[in-house]
C-alpha cells in the first residue's frame, strides 16, 4: 500500500509538471502570437506614453484595440452580468447561490467608506483567504477564466483571483480604466502568472495571490510584463530600448 501510494503521489506529481510545462508553452506561443498581430499592426507608442502604466515593471506598452483576441475576457465580462443565481442557505457548499452573493456584497458594503488605499488591503485579504485550485480540477480544462461568482464557490488559479478583485474594486466605484489585469512571467519561477494593477496617487500597485501585502509595480523586480488587459483594449508590453 505504501509503494502503491508513493506510485501515485510520484504520477500525480509528474501530471502537475505536464500541466505546468503546457501552460508555460501556451503562454510562450500567445506571446508569439500577439507580437506578431501588434507586428503587423502596429500602433504609436506616444499613445500609452502618459498612461500610468506606461512603464509597468520598467517595460513599454503598445496599444492595441482588437479586444476580441481575448474571447475568454469577454465571457467573463458577458457572464458576469448576465448570470442568474438560485436562491439558498449561506450554508449551502454544493453551491454558489444569493445568499453567497450577498456575503460577498455585505464584505464590499463593510469596507466601502475605508480611505482607499486599505480597500485595496481589504479587497487583496478578502481573495487571497480562496483555495488555490487549477483550472484542470475545478474544470477539466487546462486553462479556464472563471467569473466571480464561480471563484467564490471553488477557488481558482491567478488570473481568477484577478478577476474577482477587478470586479470588487468595480464595485465600490473604482474606474476601471485604473485597473489592469496583467499577465507576467515570473522570472524567479519560470512561471507564467497574473496579477491585477491599479493605479492610484502616483502609484501603480499590484494586487497577487501570492503576496499577503500590496505593493508599488517598481518595487517588483521579478515579474516580465508580457499584456495587460482592460474592459475596452489590451496592451503589449515589450523591453525598453
Amino acid at each position: 500500500m505504501l509503494i502503491l501510494g508513493t506510485t501515485q503521489l510520484i504520477l500525480h506529481g509528474l501530471v502537475r509538471i505536464r500541466l505546468n510545462l503546457m501552460r508555460i508553452m501556451s503562454t510562450f506561443a500567445a506571446c508569439l502570437w500577439l507580437c506578431s498581430a501588434a507586428l503587423a499592426n502596429p500602433q504609436p507608442l506616444s499613445a500609452g506614453s502618459a498612461s500610468p502604466f506606461g512603464g509597468l515593471f520598467g517595460y513599454q506598452q503598445v496599444p492595441q484595440h482588437d479586444i476580441s483576441v481575448f474571447p475568454q475576457w469577454l465571457d467573463v465580462l458577458e457572464q458576469h452580468i448576465t448570470s442568474n443565481l438560485v436562491e439558498g442557505s449561506c450554508a449551502a457548499t454544493d453551491h454558489f447561490n444569493r445568499c453567497h452573493l450577498e456575503e460577498w456584497h455585505g464584505f464590499l458594503r463593510g469596507i466601502r467608506d475605508l480611505p482607499r488605499q486599505a480597500q485595496l488591503d481589504a479587497v487583496n485579504r478578502f481573495a487571497n483567504e480562496k483555495n488555490y485550485v487549477l483550472d484542470i480540477d475545478n474544470y477539466g480544462r487546462e486553462d479556464y477564466w472563471a467569473i466571480p461568482e464561480l471563484f467564490l464557490e471553488n477557488g481558482g488559479d491567478c488570473e481568477d483571483y484577478v478577476i474577482v478583485k477587478l470586479f470588487s474594486l468595480r464595485w465600490l466605484g473604482w474606474d476601471v480604466q485604473s485597473m489592469r489585469l496583467v499577465v507576467v512571467q515570473d522570472t524567479n519561477l519560470r512561471l507564467p502568472h497574473a496579477v491585477l494593477a491599479v493605479a492610484t496617487g502616483n502609484d501603480v500597485y499590484i494586487l497577487d495571490n501570492q503576496a499577503s501585502i500590496i505593493v508599488p509595480e517598481r518595487t517588483i523586480v521579478h515579474y516580465a510584463p508580457v499584456y495587460s488587459i482592460s474592459d475596452r483594449q489590451w496592451w503589449l508590453h515589450l523591453p525598453t530600448t
